[in-house]
């Protein structure tokens, strides 16, 4: 029995072991099957290219696979470019874009206008880019089209016709020029009510025969001079009808973070037809007639203004609103002209404007004392005018023309404090502000 025992031990024993042996084997079979596979993949691919043409058609599945993703996704961007077959996306030439951006309607960085400006735009995908406010030369965005200014001008876009050097926007849309042209023009002639956004990056445009910049018709237009660029525009002839560097038979808005330095040799610098708007920028303007003038209103919101006119500075036949900015004008060389005039309404609620010329207009509005001085005989051009407010200089300024009236309008004027003027070192006695209306007559002494 117990021999039985131990023969039965015995059995089961060596069965263990065996199925213990096939296991190995087994995963050593298994093994050594995967390593060859590898290696066997591996060397011959060097050799009759037989495992090559496998490997190969293993790859073109997979590359075949990432260029259908590929082309679907191409196929998308160009519905989407069909959307927007008529913008131009292109980077700005004076600064550096913050992202690249496809052409034709493809991705853009953000786009936010100034205070017009300003309605912020639309982040269409792609890099982003600072706001326009906080610096513009970082901007990366979609124009309709960009020209570069020339006696054949080159236009990379839509919307636009050339003609001889004049460059003529046919219809809504944001629209960046640069470069440099004589007898050339810029013209904005649409039919529709959209908003057209002259971009000068960088422009120097003189036109002997008439405009620089002439809006024919467009209901929303604005002219904007990029931050950091420096543009110049000059005009000449003798057109009575379009009378100015830059003229526009409707409202015209003019903004930026850039410099614009218009040079009026026919008449005025800036004339519309109906209003004038300035949210932003830099203004030097010398001009044969007016600076500004408009038949309507004029509205300043913020900017710089250096106007040097001839028979006005700032000349209104409707309303004047000024709501800030800091403006140095002088106009008025004859008797009856003025360096600001409006014809009805003067509403003054901010900003600095020192003024010099023969008359001025007075505010029929203002948060705070004005102040307006008649010095009761011309004084030259190019005399020295200063003017202080508590013994503290306010303005030192050398009017171009010859002038008798002198304004200051400024946020520090307050009730009970002192002003006095001085021109070429002759001085005023001080005077004492009130509420209101402050007009002196001054008489000056060494």
């Amino acid at each position: 029995m117990k021999f039985r025992r131990i023969l039965a031990a015995i059995s089961a024993f060596s069965l263990m072991m065996t199925v213990c042996s096939c296991g190995k084997d087994e995963e050593k079979n298994n093994s050594g099957t995967e390593d060859t596979s590898v290696a066997e993949e591996v060397t011959d691919s060097g050799n009759d290219g037989r495992s090559t043409e496998k490997g190969t058609k293993s790859t073109d599945r997979k590359t075949t696979t990432k260029a259908a993703d590929k082309s679907e996704k191409t196929t998308k961007t160009t519905k989407a470019g069909e959307k927007k077959a008529d913008v131009t996306t292109t980077a700005p030439k004076s600064g550096t874009p913050a992202a690249t951006t496809a052409a034709n309607g493809g991705n853009g960085g953000n786009n936010n206008s100034s205070n017009d400006n300003s309605s912020a735009g639309n982040n269409n995908g792609g890099g982003e880019a600072p706001a326009e406010n906080n610096n513009e030369n970082f901007e990366a965005k979609e124009y309709t089209a960009e020209i570069e200014l020339g006696a054949t001008p080159k236009v990379t876009g839509t919307r636009v016709s050339v003609n001889g050097s004049v460059v003529t926007i046919t219809a809504g849309g944001d629209f960046i020029f640069y470069g440099t042209v004589n007898d050339g023009q810029i013209c904005v002639n649409t039919a529709t009510e959209e908003k057209v956004t002259v971009i000068l990056d960088g422009v120097n445009i003189t036109n002997s025969n008439g405009p620089a910049i002439f809006i024919n018709e467009a209901k929303r237009c604005t002219i904007k001079s990029r931050e950091g660029t420096v543009n110049y525009l000059s005009d000449g002839g003798k057109d009575k009808e379009n009378n100015a560097v830059i003229f526009s038979n409707d409202t015209v808005r003019l903004k930026g973070n850039g410099e614009l330095n218009i040079t009026a040799n026919n008449a005025h610098g800036i004339s519309s037809d109906d209003d004038i708007i300035i949210d932003n920028g830099t203004y030097n303007i010398t001009s044969k007639k007016s600076g500004l003038i408009a038949h309507d209103d004029i509205t300043i919101n913020e900017g710089r203004l250096n106007i040097k006119g001839g028979t006005n500075g700032i000349k209104s036949k409707g309303t004047l609103n000024i709501n800030g900015g800091y403006s140095v004008i002088s106009g008025g060389t004859k008797e009856e002209k003025s360096s600001v005039y409006s014809e009805h309404s003067f509403s003054y609620t901010g900003g600095y404007v020192y003024a010099a010329g023969n008359k001025v207009s007075v505010p029929s509005y203002c948060e705070n004392p004005f102040i307006v001085a008649d010095l009761g005989s011309s004084m030259d051009a190019g005399s020295d005018v200063k003017m202080y407010l508590n013994g503290n200089e306010m303005i030192s300024f050398q009017p171009h023309n010859s002038f008798r009236c002198l304004m200051m309008l400024a946020p520090e004027v307050s009730s009970g404090n002192s002003f006095r003027v001085s021109v070429n070192v002759k001085g005023s006695e001080d005077f004492s502000v009130s509420d209101g209306c402050n007009q002196y007559s001054v008489q000056l002494s060494d």
